[in-house]
């Protein structure tokens, strides 16, 4: 996939302008860089490219005498409304591996929900591995049709990638568990921590025995 980038003299405040005529400002770091480069590039295809591609996935910048493989290092948004107004690219090398975190993502219906008995419950969504940049995963997908108990937990070491991709997590780590949904009604029918509340209920039950 690639980014049609251009070089980018513009700094400091001035740099309003470029996002007013929906071009981002970027830069690019790198080891094998002699110096950072800055850059810029039209809003509405980085966004299309980040939205399919993630910030575990290496891209190709290119533009005039510049052709590099990146990764998305960083994004700043605007805090209110979320608009894209800088990007920090990675610069990567095809040759030489990378670590990153990759996205979990579930698929599939597990048998103890269809029960209404538990409720999967994702508890490490990201998995840092190590491959080289044209062979990092966009995702790791979990297939949760197999849970059918309380009892079942997917670890780390249960899940499956390429043969060119390694795993850095800890294989004992819990990637999926479930909840009992049991457990989560009693927490919520008896774990009130609001005083007025507790002293409305306690004068009903007074009122009720003097009945």
């Amino acid at each position: 996939m690639e980014l049609i980038i251009t070089p980018r003299d513009v700094t400091g405040k001035k740099v309003k302008a470029l996002r007013k005529a929906s071009i981002i400002p970027a830069i690019v770091y790198g080891r094998h860089l002699e110096k950072p480069i800055m850059i810029s590039c039209d809003k509405n295809a980085f966004i299309k490219i980040y939205k399919a591609w993630g910030s575990s996935t290496a891209i190709t910048l290119k533009g005039e005498n510049m052709k590099e493989l990146a990764l998305v290092q960083d994004i700043q948004l605007d805090p209110i409304n979320d608009y894209v107004l800088h990007v920090d690219f990675h610069a990567v090398k095809a040759d030489e591996k990378v670590t990153v975190e990759v996205p979990v993502i579930l698929t599939g219906l597990a048998p103890i929900e269809k029960l209404g008995e538990g409720r999967v419950q994702l508890v490490k969504d990201t998995i840092e591995v190590e491959a080289f940049p044209q062979d990092l995963p966009h995702d790791i997908t979990i297939d949760i049709s197999s849970i059918a108990t309380l009892n079942d937990v997917i670890f780390v070491s249960d899940l499956s990638v390429s043969n060119k991709v390694q795993i850095l997590t800890d294989g004992e780590q819990a990637v999926v568990t479930v909840v009992s949904l049991t457990d989560e009604v009693e927490e919520e029918d008896t774990g009130s921590d609001d005083p007025a509340a507790t002293a409305v209920a306690a004068q009903k039950e007074e009122e009720k025995k003097a009945e």
